[in-house]
């Protein structure tokens, strides 16, 4: 079975109770994948996050694997935005983190958002908008 990276955007609509992403991570829990988040995500979440809202994200939070980022993982990630911006291409820091860390972790990144991440041998598992 696989392990799931969630965005960030993931996260908060599962918290929210948005565009069925609670229903679509259970159902990935219930055919044996793992899904995960690195403290990027929570750093994210938690600057979006309103106070009545901290019961019920430390619970999911908790309910996560929590892949923590390394320096190898770190280095790929200036590297993926200091390629990118040669090219022009101006990307997010936290995305360029998510992604590295999914990358380096051999890890598949759960995103409505495939536009931020547009980097080579990342395994995205898009979803619908």
């Amino acid at each position: 079975m696989a392990t799931f990276l969630l965005d960030t955007c993931v996260i908060i609509d599962a918290l929210n109770n948005k565009r069925g992403r609670p229903a679509l991570l259970l159902d990935l829990v219930k055919f044996g994948h793992v899904l995960a988040c690195c403290p990027i995500n929570i750093t994210e979440v938690y600057a979006a996050m309103r106070p009545k809202e901290e019961a019920a994200t430390e619970e999911f939070l908790a309910s996560l694997q929590h892949v923590p980022i390394t320096p190898p993982a770190a280095r790929l990630a200036g590297e993926f935005k200091r390629d990118y911006a040669r090219k022009g291409i101006t990307l997010n820091l936290g995305d360029v983190i998510i992604a590295a860390v999914a990358v380096h972790n051999q890890l598949t990144l759960l995103t409505d958002n495939t536009k931020d991440f547009p980097m080579a041998g990342l395994s995205l598992y898009p979803l619908p908008k």
